[in-house]
């Protein structure tokens, strides 16, 4: 769809290394892919059809991987999987006329309200709560995934935190049993949303496959250290994301950087 210079592929394969860790462990990597994509010429609604392709390909591998270390619980996930991917493609289907601005501060409150939400009760975000992995989903459970689906589907930046708050808060898990589901549930909208942005001829699959690379590379590394690191590191990881995430989307680090020009 667009011609870009080599340097520019390693750049986002580069990023979405970088993207890949940080999704899997907490998530808002896309608030580094995305506006790299903008950068090199991608339109908004492109971009944000194109990260798709590196998100997909992440969680698929970050998925596989935590299956094989045994902390994927099935039954749970697939109740909200359903829940989630009827969410985004509603989301997706919105976010074909995006308004870029608007979601940057949108998103930003939330972060910011995550954070407090953070620093409440932090063994909640540590221990799995007791019968959690064996109860049954409520209705409850689902209309607050088909909320966060909705949210995924629209744009893909911050939407792992708001499922990590979802999987400890509504569910019970900590945050290695919910990084697990998580994944899986990332791959499950996100392949829908992709669908939608696809057909729309909202997809640059030069940088899309680039940027699949570097993001599977460092969500099935991700895995790994979720599971070897345990809750506490990635609560503060998830603390530390959020928080910088937070200052990106409210301009804090452009008003500094035009205070040194």
């Amino acid at each position: 769809m667009f011609d870009f210079p080599w340097y520019s592929y390693v750049g986002i394969l580069i990023a979405g290394l970088a993207a890949g860790y940080i999704n899997t462990l907490a998530g808002s990597g896309s608030l580094i892919t995305l506006p790299l994509l903008i950068f090199f010429g991608l339109p908004p609604t492109v971009a944000n059809g194109t990260n798709r392709i590196g998100v997909l390909l992440q969680t698929l591998t970050a998925t596989v991987s935590f299956q094989r270390q045994g902390v994927l619980k099935w039954r749970q996930a697939l109740f909200l999987l359903l829940a989630s991917g009827s969410g985004a493609v509603v989301g997706a289907l919105i976010a074909v006329d995006l308004n870029q601005e608007a979601m940057r501060r949108t998103i930003g409150v939330m972060m910011l309200v995550m954070l407090v939400v953070l620093f409440i009760q932090p063994k909640r975000w540590l221990t799995v709560e007791e019968g959690a992995l064996e109860k049954e989903p409520s209705l409850q459970q689902f209309i607050i995934f088909f909320a966060i689906g909705i949210y995924g589907g629209f744009i893909q930046a911050g939407v792992g935190v708001f499922l990590l708050a979802g999987l400890v808060l509504s569910v019970g898990y900590d945050l290695v049993h919910a990084n697990a589901v998580k994944s899986l549930l990332v791959f499950g909208f996100t392949l829908l949303a992709l669908a939608v942005f696809i057909l729309n001829d909202q997809v640059d699959w030069g940088m899309g496959i680039a940027l699949a690379i570097g993001n599977s590379i460092g969500g099935w590394y991700a895995a790994k250290t979720a599971v070897k690191q345990g809750a506490g590191f990635i609560r503060w990881l998830l603390i530390v994301v959020v928080f910088v995430a937070a200052l990106n989307l409210f301009g804090v680090f452009n008003w500094i950087f035009d205070l040194f020009r």
